[in-house]
């Protein structure tokens, strides 16, 4: 055991976010002010680290593309607040783009009730991720993303390499230069956010950096999907009061038509903004429009251009 403990603390001395932030040193003497003014000048740093990123980002968004019209998944995978961070993008994929809750899927080392409480050694457990993966039958045509901020955790390095075997693309997001699991994976995505302002509490700089990365992600794979016309979410699933008046607002705002237009429209496409909308700027009925949109992919911008409109 002290010979494993000797091994993981040379590898913590070695990441960027286990150091200490000189700046942030007498934070135990600080007024709640000087504190938050510390932990706000840190944040400002993160969309920085991300944009070093970006060309992988776009690379990964390509392939998840690719996995989406081949019937594929995309598969978070991580511990702790990397996991938690995974299955938060994972369940607002289907109110905002209207998709399936398989389609993006969280994995999380504990297993659900990991979500709320650490499991321990849950991911530390190399093997772990091979049944999880098994368990949701992940396949070749499916892309798996290990997301872990000290880019070494087991359960992520053996959900990449399982995910291998298989014959699946696999990518990988760290906060630590040289990880682990950048080595692993097809794509790696490293966003050196440095040194936390509380020394190793990665839920801080390197959790906002692996959201806005999520966050990059799947809604820039939605939108190449056709799940957004112009800059509207077109495609989401109008489940309760405050989404249906969204719904009322992006058809006008998409047609540029009055509220009743737009509640009719709505009505008679049983609720789909973007039946809706193809229905109004095309005046085709409702079934014509559906069959339209999927000849084009489900996509209203491909749609309009086939009818040169």
């Amino acid at each position: 055991m002290s010979q494993q403990q000797d091994v993981l603390l040379q590898q913590l001395e070695a990441m960027a976010s286990e150091s200490r932030h000189p700046d942030t040193w007498d934070l135990d003497q600080l007024s709640s002010l000087e504190i938050v003014e510390k932990i706000n000048q840190q944040d400002q740093t993160i969309a920085t680290a991300v944009a070093t990123c970006l060309p992988q980002i776009a690379q990964v968004v390509d392939k998840i593309v690719t996995a989406f019209s081949q019937g594929g998944r995309l598969i978070y995978m991580g511990a702790g607040t990397s996991g938690r961070l995974g299955i938060l993008d994972a369940v607002e994929c289907p109110p905002t783009f209207s998709v399936p809750a398989s389609q993006v899927i969280g994995l999380i080392a504990g297993g659900d009730k990991a979500i709320y409480k650490a499991v321990e050694g849950a991911e530390d457990n190399f093997d772990l991720a091979k049944a999880d993966l098994k368990q949701i039958n992940f396949s070749h045509n499916d892309i798996l993303i290990g997301i872990a901020a000290s880019g070494r955790t087991p359960y992520v390095l053996g959900g990449l390499d399982y995910a291998r075997t298989v014959g699946a693309t696999t990518a990988a997001i760290s906060c630590n230069a040289k990880a682990p699991i950048l080595s692993k994976a097809d794509y790696a995505i490293c966003a050196v956010v440095g040194p936390e302002v509380v020394t190793g509490s990665t839920r801080m700089k390197a959790g906002t950096a692996q959201k806005m990365i999520l966050n990059m992600l799947s809604t820039a794979a939605m939108i190449r999907s056709g799940k957004v016309y112009q800059n509207l979410m077109v495609d989401l699933h109008a489940s309760n009061e405050k989404l249906q008046a969204r719904a009322v607002r992006i058809v006008m705002q998409a047609t540029e038509c009055s509220p009743d237009i737009a509640r009719a429209a709505l009505t008679a496409a049983n609720n789909s903004a973007k039946l809706a909308i193809l229905h109004i700027l095309t005046g085709d009925t409702i079934e014509q429009c559906q069959h339209k949109l999927q000849q084009n992919s489900g996509s209203i911008r491909q749609t309009l251009m086939a009818a040169k409109l």
